[in-house]
């Protein structure tokens, strides 16, 4: 594996963050469950990246089901989280639109990554590294030049789009572990 060292981190939230709900979504912060070892993986990722990004399509808003201010907190209380344990999140993004909506700004289109760059100017797309548990997430990081590495339970979709995913790792945690070992 690469050195990162200075890249920037683009990361889903839903099954790499937190726990998914299946058919279902996080819209309470009571609903919002760490994934073990991500608070850990946040401190080494602090280390290791210039800047540090969340990228989520959150189409519960579209349907309704709830607020931006619903999102807002749970993403709050997690940054809260994440500084205390001596992590960093530069910023969150998030698409509210429906998948039916086919928004610019929801994965896989690259339209988050481009708010990224335009928010924080020192962003080089082609050293960054998009982290996701899906294909989206990962035909997102590729789309925009990016380093993608495949996380959480469906390691066939690293076998079945090898052009796609650069690197598989059970968890987030695993991922910044294999950071350390690297130093």
């Amino acid at each position: 594996m690469r050195d990162f060292s200075g890249y920037s981190l683009f990361l889903d939230r839903d099954g790499v963050i937190n726990q998914r709900i299946i058919g279902g979504y996080v819209t309470r912060t009571e609903d919002f469950i760490l994934i073990n070892g991500v608070l850990e993986a946040m401190k080494t990722f602090a280390h290791v990246f210039n800047r540090i990004f969340i990228v989520t399509n959150q189409q519960g808003i579209g349907k309704c089901l709830m607020t931006e201010d619903d999102l807002s907190l749970i993403h709050n209380a997690f940054v809260k989280d994440v500084d205390a344990y001596g992590g960093r999140i530069d910023k969150i993004y998030h698409c509210p639109k429906l998948k039916s909506e086919h928004s610019f700004y929801r994965k896989p289109h690259i339209g988050m990554a481009l708010r990224a760059r335009k928010d924080f100017p020192d962003v080089n797309l082609k050293k960054s590294v998009m982290v996701g548990d899906s294909q989206s997430d990962m035909e997102f990081g590729h789309n925009a030049g990016m380093t993608t590495v495949l996380v959480g339970d469906e390691p066939q979709i690293a076998r079945e789009n090898p052009k796609i995913v650069d690197y598989y790792f059970p968890t987030l945690y695993d991922f910044s572990l294999e950071l350390v070992t690297k130093k």
